[in-house]
């Protein structure tokens, strides 16, 4: 199988080693060199290109199927448009035209595009209630993903990421310092967010469906940073509640959406399609961060 991944990044880049450890051909395509670089540093083909540019593109060999997990870079709602919506869709458009098109896309979204459901369980078959901008955007993209693939003779399925953490990215510093604010957290750890998109391919599953990519266990942000201090051998952190947080005068409008969207995201249709988590929890997860931690202490 060969398979493009578009905005190979955090988790493409790991979604590209797994792919090729098991004998698949991957080609990363980032619009840096020094995206390139790290392709390449990994062991996989990559290409220089902007998944936003149709003439670009033509770069990137005929493939598989194409992953696109690009990337806004955190800044506003017009550039997550820009790359979510308009990109999606010049991609779509473009190797769909192509002679010899993809037989799949998989639009890795974010389980952001709920909204706040008061700590509820919701799982694909929830209506999304995207609160923001940016979540509308995400909305916006998912719908791309399901509905334009399929004018080109193929078909895209949505993964829909929960919290990632992982190498780089686990932030201890902020939930042993604190203050905690209370919550839940729905989490997938890097390798099962790469592991899962890799499993649908393999076994040719969820095509034109909508996948949870999360762990077993969404988690109170309290317990989880008593855990965390607790296996650290450190004082639990200072805590807040939601209603304490919200009287902060600096709090953003963002931020105080954030605090009150609330909501337990469900794996049991991704569990039900057979995959297999490397960390099925926190628990599990969060053991190398810990282990580096006590090492450094």
């Amino acid at each position: 199988m060969n398979v493009a991944i578009l905005g190979c990044g955090h988790v493409g880049l790991e979604l590209g080693r797994q792919l090729t450890d098991r004998g698949h051909d991957a080609v990363g395509v980032r619009r840096s060199s020094e995206g390139v670089e790290r392709i390449e540093d990994v062991g996989f083909e990559a290409v220089r290109a902007d998944v936003t540019d149709a003439t670009e593109l033509e770069t990137v060999p005929n493939v598989d199927a194409v992953v696109f997990a690009a990337s806004s870079g955190g800044r506003g709602a017009a550039a997550a448009r820009e790359v979510y919506v308009e990109g999606l869709r010049t991609a779509v458009e473009h190797f769909g035209e192509r002679a010899s098109a993809p037989d799949r896309l998989i639009y890795t979204s974010s389980t952001g595009v709920h909204g706040d459901h008061d700590g509820d369980w919701v799982d694909e078959e929830t209506p999304i209630e995207p609160t923001t901008e940016k979540t509308e955007v995400l909305a916006d993209a998912e719908r791309i993903a399901l509905e334009l693939p399929p004018e080109y003779g193929f078909e895209g399925t949505v993964a829909r990421y929960a919290g990632l953490y992982g190498p780089g990215r686990y932030r201890l510093e902020r939930y042993l310092e604190g203050p905690v604010t209370e919550g839940f957290l729905n989490m997938v750890h890097r390798d099962d967010a790469a592991g899962a998109v890799r499993y649908l391919l393999e076994a040719d599953l969820a095509r034109s469906e909508v996948v949870q990519v999360v762990d077993d266990e969404p988690a109170h942000k309290w317990e989880f940073a008593d855990w965390l201090a607790e296996n650290c051998g450190v004082d639990d952190p200072p805590k807040r509640t939601k209603a304490e947080r919200l009287e902060d005068a600096d709090l953003s409008a963002a931020g105080r959406r954030r605090i009150l969207t609330s909501k337990r995201c469900s794996n049991e249709k991704l569990r039900a399609l057979g995959y297999e988590f490397a960390y099925p929890t926190y628990r599990t997860g969060y053991r190398a961060a810990i282990e580096a931690y006590l090492n450094d202490a």
